[in-house]
């Protein structure tokens, strides 16, 4: 594992170890066992999947100059006779 994978990693379980002193399930239940702890883990990894998706979505992933948002709908700004 390299230097910046070991941060990486680090960082992720920090932040896990804090989230998880007031962390809920999607139910609203508390996490009170590895079951409960799994299944938080499933609800996370969704919900940064779901978020990449509409991510990439709105500003595309291509090219990197993404989709201009504004004209989505086909509509150029010109007035049109």
């Amino acid at each position: 594992m390299e230097v910046n994978e070991r941060q990486v990693a680090l960082s992720v379980l920090e932040n896990l170890r804090e989230d998880l002193t007031y962390a809920r399930l999607n139910n609203g239940s508390r996490i009170l066992d590895i079951a409960d702890f799994r299944q938080y883990i499933y609800e996370q990894m969704a919900r940064i999947r779901t978020n990449a998706h509409v991510t990439a979505a709105l500003y595309g992933n291509q090219d990197g100059h993404g989709q201009d948002i504004s004209k989505s709908n086909g509509h150029n700004g010109r007035v049109h006779p």
